[in-house]
């Protein structure tokens, strides 16, 4: 890579941009974090406080006036701002990383990436959940055949959050593109179609379940894969009792796994990658079980080490794609038929009938 590193605009310093992509930029070998773009007082000092020589923009149109002085810009900001941050960005000759859902519709989607395709420029998602620990043993399990063939898949984001937060994540606002299946919906969708590929057929329930809450809280989607794999995918802010995060079934044997990648709990206690011993590792107590015939609650199968999780492996990937030409980690035109997926869920879910892609 290049001794001079890639200087990065981040566009909003929320959960999102503090806790998730200005870390994983400022320990990433060929990235360097230059301008964080936040309004917010408070957020401006955070900044400077993690960042000390970050330079700090209030809006997005002082950012991209110095478009010549930037390398990549990225935008974790709210969903509704997306489309239009990413166009004028690359617009302004910036390759662009944009936060999940990168956009509220599929065709939204598909006109970004032909206007980056126009540019020549990288456009990239940050779909961080392939790099989950979890993800990645059971892509390992799939790719060895352990499995056999996959029957199939049940994926769990589930929490237990009975009063609602606020914030436009949680709104009943269209235009925010809020609610569960937008937000988690996004991880789980992506992660069935990059496991076991295209959708036929989309059955959702995307129900309202707390007092006070404007938007989906409790979320269910079963998918038809071309292949015969039949994924049942559930995001739930209202379960007082957790399931299992995966549950998959095969014509050989089954892989169980409880519990949650522990890199979004690290990065939220302030770790960092670059200085955390054993990073995106968990105990030997979370470890998942492979077998057949039994619960793996009762000791059935082998229990199955964990993979180091690895969030640092995206934006290593864009920064090789920018310096050496390499892969684009998560293209826009994936994340379209992610969202393809998501309007038939809410479709699916709004007017109780199954939708065929």
């Amino acid at each position: 890579m290049s001794a001079t590193p890639l200087r990065v605009g981040l566009v909003g310093y929320g959960l999102a941009g503090s806790v998730f992509h200005a870390p994983l930029i400022a320990t990433t070998e060929g990235l360097a974090l230059d301008t964080v773009v936040t309004s917010n007082p408070e957020r401006q000092k955070q900044a400077r406080t993690e960042h000390p020589d970050v330079r700090v923009a209030a809006t997005p149109d002082e950012l991209l006036a110095r478009a010549d002085d930037l390398d990549l810009v990225v935008i974790a900001s709210p969903n509704k701002t997306h489309v239009p941050l990413a166009t004028a960005a690359l617009k302004a000759g910036l390759p662009v990383v944009v936060d999940k859902p990168i956009a509220g519709t599929a065709a939204e989607a598909r006109e970004l990436a032909a206007l980056a395709e126009e540019r020549g420029l990288l456009l990239s998602v940050f779909q961080n959940r392939r790099w989950d620990n979890d993800f990645l043993t059971l892509r390992r399990l799939l790719a060895e055949g352990e499995l056999g063939d996959v029957w199939r898949f049940e994926s769990r984001f589930e929490r237990w959050r009975p009063q609602p937060k606020g914030g436009w994540r949680e709104s009943g606002d269209p235009a925010e593109i809020g609610g569960l299946l937008y937000d988690l919906g996004s991880h789980v969708v992506d992660q069935a179609l990059v496991l076991f590929g295209p959708v036929t057929q989309v059955y959702a329930e995307a129900v309202v379940r707390r007092a006070g809450a404007e938007t989906d809280d409790d979320t269910f989607i079963a998918l038809t894969h071309a292949n015969g794999v039949r994924s049942h995918l559930y995001a739930s802010a209202t379960t007082a009792q957790l399931g299992p995060r995966f549950r998959v079934l095969g014509s050989k044997a089954g892989y169980v796994k409880h519990g949650l990648d522990p890199q979004e709990a690290a990065l939220r206690e302030g770790q960092r990658p670059d200085t955390t011993a054993g990073w995106g590792t968990e105990p030997e107590s979370l470890w998942g079980r492979v077998g057949s015939g039994e619960s793996p609650l009762t000791g059935g199968g082998r229990v199955e080490p964990t993979l180091p999780g690895d969030y640092p492996a995206y934006y290593a990937a864009v920064a090789k794609a920018l310096l050496d030409g390499g892969p684009n980690p998560v293209t826009a035109l994936e994340a379209a038929a992610a969202l393809d997926v998501l309007e038939a869920a809410h479709r699916s879910a709004r007017d109780a009938v199954v939708v065929k892609l």
